[in-house]
């Protein structure tokens, strides 16, 4: 038998929790080392940020099971588990008390990195000491139950990427967040007449979504719809659903650049190549569309995509203020330049002239660039 250490954030933790405690999961990028795990093996369950011990799960073996048990993350590479102990983040047992007496944290040097064994999970335990140790006071944090106060902020606590970025001809390793998308109002199904605003919003954001993914699949590109849309619904269509859709987006670039990617509303796909991407924004909220773009020209500045932010047409002043903000006009690659704007009016007629006149398949998304304005090619006034 095994000690293996699994990682949760104060939010999956619950979310494990609140799923029944019977999946545990990994990301992709662990696939080859849970091969390692063996039925009998234990996990023990660490929270990282409030950096205490919460639970033992004994491992029952890999797990087909699918259910989106976690709001962040898949977590793809699955185990059946059986609970052993489970203890909340405020009767858990804190890493200070095993100072000296693990090989991971041996002394005051050790303190917050402890040799970066709590680093990424699953992680096996060099000692089987070390893992008896920590489940023996689990046990003991279970029948005699010390309640500490957690700081909320950590508790609440978001995973961070890290990536790489040129500082001259350096390469510095950068700690960088992905934020989660807004949460919107709950929408209509179908194009329904609806007296509140906010509503009848969101419900044009879904229906632009669906009819991009909808040409995208008649050019003959695969798709992605944001992760967090993928249940939502236009004319009884599901839009994670629809023909074309893939389950996973393309490998090749790292956590932090997949996380931002697979957040934006509608990407048209060819091979393991982006072909185009484009953010709906049917509300206010221009910013955190842009925001988004941004994020992805940061961590792939030489990726060549066809960016669109698609929204209506009374918003046009507004995004190109917000496009040329100086957070987005003085990257390396301004996002003014390569991020167009489309109207929906201009879209959408563009679009049914498509379908009734069959010119799908024989279409090339550059048609998109002619059609879109783009902001970031005059000059300044002298």
């Amino acid at each position: 038998m095994e000690y293996w250490v699994d990682l949760f954030t104060g939010t999956t933790w619950t979310e494990f929790r609140k799923a029944g405690s019977s999946v545990s999961g990994f990301r992709a990028s662990q696939k080859a080392i849970a091969k390692r795990i063996k039925p009998g093996d234990v996990f023990v369950c660490y929270l990282t940020g409030v950096m205490r011990w919460v639970g033992a799960l004994e491992v029952i073996g890999p797990s087909d099971d699918k259910t989106p048990i976690w709001k962040f993350d898949d977590f793809p590479v699955r185990f059946a588990v059986k609970p052993l102990i489970m203890l909340t983040p405020e009767t858990g047992t804190p890493m200070d008390e095993i100072e000296g007496r693990v090989s991971f944290f041996e002394g005051p040097r050790d303190r917050g990195k402890f040799k970066g064994f709590v680093r990424n999970s699953p992680r096996r335990f060099r000692r089987k000491e070390d893992g008896d140790l920590i489940l023996d006071l689990l046990r003991q944090a279970e029948h005699t139950p010390v309640t500490r106060p957690v700081d909320p902020k950590k508790l609440a606590r978001k995973p961070l990427f890290k990536v790489e970025r040129k500082k001259g001809k350096v390469v510095v390793p950068t700690l960088v967040s992905v934020p989660e998308p807004e949460p919107e109002p709950e929408e209509v199904s179908a194009p329904m007449a609806n007296s509140t605003a906010t509503v009848a919003s969101t419900t044009r954001h879904t229906e632009i979504q669906f009819h991009l993914l909808s040409l995208g699949a008649e050019m003959g590109f695969d798709l992605w719809v944001a992760r967090n849309d993928r249940n939502k619904k236009w004319t009884n269509q599901t839009l994670g659903e629809l023909p074309g859709m893939v389950a996973e987006l393309p490998t090749q670039f790292n956590r932090a650049t997949n996380q931002t990617i697979e957040l934006i509303d509608v990407l048209w796909l060819k091979g393991n190549s982006i072909v185009a991407a484009f953010e709906v924004e049917s509300t206010t909220s221009i910013y955190s569309g842009l925001l988004r773009m941004s994020d992805l020209l940061a961590l792939q500045p030489n990726l060549e995509i066809d960016l669109f932010l698609v929204a209506p047409d009374d918003r046009r002043d507004k995004v190109e203020q917000e496009l040329m903000r100086p957070t987005f006009n003085l990257l390396e690659k301004p996002l003014s330049s390569v991020c167009g704007f489309l109207a929906f009016s201009k879209l959408m007629e563009r679009i049914e002239g498509i379908r009734k006149l069959g010119l799908a398949t024989s279409l090339k998304p550059t048609f998109l660039k002619q059609l879109a304005e783009f902001f970031g090619d005059d000059e300044a006034d002298a």
